[in-house]
């Protein structure tokens, strides 16, 4: 069995999550479910968020797939029900795992659009507490990695955010991979604007995570293409935000910092970090020379994560060994669940056995300070069973809910909107076309 130490999962909050935890005067404006028709929807300060789960299609037969389920029933339920979590990690061998939000962003972003920052700082304390005092402890000692947002909009009220939940446990903070996109001051401010946040993460030793997409900033490649198209871009994001912070000079102030970087994979780590040094080294006159070269700053304090890649996994050498991690993206479309064994026996194939153990798990070890739940737990002899039920609902139900048009229910076209992807939604005319132009069958 390999020991698999996943940095990039994903939680789908719970419909009481915000509802239960925020003071009673914000329970209104504050994220809660609401039901229209046969769809569930997260509504907060008066907007509607018509994705209700991104991705969550973990444990749906591929042929199956359609975008977004629209109900939690949709969903298996270990998408958000931690102690389900719990079992279908432990089926295949993860014996660890930290997990990003979803409602409020890869990165907490959402509550930085909040008008009310009161009411933002109330939401982000709920996620916070609902991660530390009820998700970690429901899974054995190890499996769950507390993982924590931050307030963005404020690096002063965010500082003193982690050093509450330091004291309460937290061992990682998930944050943003680049701020402009939300209007947020840069990270290459000269007036020690984020230094808070680097600062507060540096002394506690505790790792800045920061997913692809997480800033909100989607490059569109062209207007015309499928989303399947967007979806293979996907790492882009990360690639440039990786190559900003290295050029930041966050790491030069703070030298033990650590940063990791999830879905981005890591095949393109090798050239990027040449031709950084190159052009460092050809621009230096006029544009400035950092005292360590990127390809340094980023063996010295950044860490990737790589999910289904062999190509990348073959330039070990090259990125580095103890830079690499792993991630089972549970419960997204790039998760290798139900078959993670099977999956990295096959990308480990030929890889030297000292790296596949830091790779699967002991980096990750070493950079969370985190022991993993004991191996004895993992029950991958065991045949991964869905939940009683679950395959009947979500085949009968599910699939024609996200498939199918209706005049009454809207266009269920797909699209862009904000930072999750959402459906139009906009009246159909009697020729199954909405009135964006959208035909729906």
């Amino acid at each position: 069995m390999y020991k698999i130490f996943s940095v990039d999962d994903h939680i789908i909050e719970p419909a009481n999550l915000w509802a239960d935890r925020v003071p009673k005067k914000y329970r209104e404006l504050a994220p809660h479910v609401v039901h229209d028709g046969s769809n569930e929807f997260w509504e907060y300060e008066n907007q509607r968020a018509l994705t209700m789960g991104l991705n969550a299609v973990a444990g749906r037969p591929r042929d199956e797939w359609a975008m977004e389920p629209t109900r939690f029933s949709d969903m298996l339920p270990g998408c958000y029900d931690p102690k389900e979590r719990a079992r279908d990690l432990l089926s295949q061998g993860v014996l660890a795992s930290a997990a990003f939000p979803t409602l409020p962003r890869f990165g907490g972003m959402l509550f930085n659009s909040f008008k009310d920052k009161e009411l933002a700082y109330e939401c982000v304390k709920a996620w916070n507490d609902y991660v530390l005092d009820e998700w970690c402890p429901a899974g054995p000692p190890g499996l769950f990695v507390p993982m924590i947002i931050t307030a963005t909009w404020d690096p002063v009220l965010g500082e003193q955010e982690i050093k509450r939940c330091l004291e309460k446990g937290a061992k990682a903070l998930c944050f943003v991979e680049n701020p402009v996109p939300d209007g947020l001051p840069s990270f290459h401010v000269k007036d020690g604007h984020w230094d808070p946040i680097w600062r507060v993460c540096d002394e506690a030793g505790i790792p800045i995570c920061m997913h692809t997409l997480s800033s909100g900033y989607k490059p569109i490649i062209d207007p015309e293409a499928s989303y399947t198209t967007n979806i293979a871009a996907g790492n882009v994001t990360g690639m440039l935000a990786a190559i900003n912070m290295l050029l930041s000079g966050v790491c030069e102030r703070y030298p033990t910092i650590k940063m990791c970087w999830s879905e981005a994979g890591i095949g393109w780590i090798p050239s990027v970090l040449e031709r950084a040094d190159r052009q460092i080294d050809r621009h230096q006159f006029w544009g400035g020379r950092p005292k360590l070269k990127p390809s340094e700053i980023f063996r010295r304090n950044m860490f990737a994560c790589m999910v289904d890649e062999p190509i990348g996994l073959s330039l070990w050498e090259l990125i580095g060994a103890d830079n690499i991690l792993c991630e089972t993206d549970y419960p997204h479309a790039d998760t290798s669940f139900p078959i993670t064994q099977k999956t990295y026996a096959e990308l480990f194939a030929g890889i030297p056995d000292h790296v596949i153990e830091k790779v699967s798990h002991t980096n990750a070890e070493r950079i969370f300070d985190w022991q993993m739940a004991d191996p004895a737990l993992a029950t991958i002899n065991t045949p991964w069973i869905p939940p009683t039920g679950w395959p009947e609902r979500h085949t009968t139900t599910a699939t024609n809910l996200t498939n199918s048009g209706s005049i009454d229910d809207g266009c269920r076209t797909f699209i862009k909107g904000g930072p999750l992807i959402e459906q139009c939604r906009k009246p159909i005319g009697p020729d199954g076309r909405c009135e964006a132009g959208h035909q729906n069958t």
